[in-house]
């Protein structure tokens, strides 16, 4: 198996393994630049069938994201969850995978705040003030949905789901609460985010950088508006800060955050993590 290039946090994550690969690394990695959030029209980079790659810059407000497109019904792709990865490179090493993203938030002793879905099997409880990301299978075909997570009931065709903090798109609107001044929706921080497509078949991670001075952070307000602009009709605020990263195998094999963690580029330890696995059995 070939891998190309491709970022982490004290949470949860989501990642991705993949075959037949077209390299990423740092000589190859286009930036796209855009003048504001509302401009951004995504240029997707192929890494594999079905696993797209864009890192792209905004100006005003200095912001720099990295982000994913996964097509959930692509052959050879699943999605995998566990409940504690240590750093997301950390997760994308040990399992051979391609891809990982922080993703629930988790409480002092590491141990994740929300639902924790794996393989069919509950591995951490709901926490109702929150929403989630649930991955359900029909046959060959998985379809993805965010869910409140005082709603989740466990049935026989999810396999994997994850917490996030709250939804902050919805109909590909963003919701209500990001436009909520002087509250920690309008604060800019580092953000972590998942968005899905209107069927629920396409998958997006994001990951924006900041605590630096090229990129200063995002409000939820614009991180909606940037999975809505990367092609989401719903999107789930992940956890963030220092935990936000996104971490890549690259083309020489080596794993590290294609970010830079809390501005300093120092990885810490999640909870769990999602991720996407390229193989024949789904």
């Amino acid at each position: 198996m070939n891998f190309k290039l491709f970022p982490l946090s004290l949470t949860a994550l989501i990642l991705i393994s993949v075959s037949c690969l077209s390299y990423v690394d740092s000589t190859t990695d286009t930036v796209r630049a855009f003048s504001a959030v509302e401009t951004v029209k995504p240029e997707w980079q192929s890494l594999a069938n079905g696993v797209d790659y864009l890192h792209g810059k905004i100006n005003s407000p200095r912001m720099e994201f990295w982000a994913a497109r996964i097509d959930l019904n692509a052959p050879d792709v699943s999605i995998v969850i566990n409940s504690d990865a240590g750093t997301v490179s950390d997760f994308v090493r040990s399992n051979n995978l391609i891809m990982g993203i922080n993703a629930s938030p988790f409480d002092e002793n590491r141990k994740n705040m929300g639902l924790v879905v794996s393989g069919g099997s509950m591995i951490n409880n709901p926490v109702s003030r929150y929403d989630a990301l649930v991955f359900y299978k029909n046959g060959q075909a998985i379809k993805a949905e965010i869910v409140s997570q005082a709603d989740f009931i466990l049935t026989a065709n999810i396999n994997n789901a994850v917490g996030g903090y709250h939804r902050i798109l919805d109909s590909a609107n963003p919701a209500p609460r990001t436009f909520r001044e002087g509250t920690v929706s309008a604060q800019r921080h580092p953000r972590s985010a998942a968005g899905i497509s209107h069927n629920g078949s396409m998958l997006y991670l994001l990951v924006i950088d900041g605590r630096r001075s090229g990129s200063t952070g995002a409000t939820e307000l614009e991180t909606a508006l940037l999975l809505h602009a990367l092609g989401s009709t719903e999107g789930i605020n992940l956890d963030g800060g220092g935990s936000s990263t996104l971490a890549i195998r690259y083309r020489d094999g080596t794993v590290r955050a294609v970010n830079t963690p809390g501005g300093l580029g120092r990885e810490r330890p999640v909870a769990g993590c999602i991720g996407i696995n390229l193989s024949t059995e789904k």
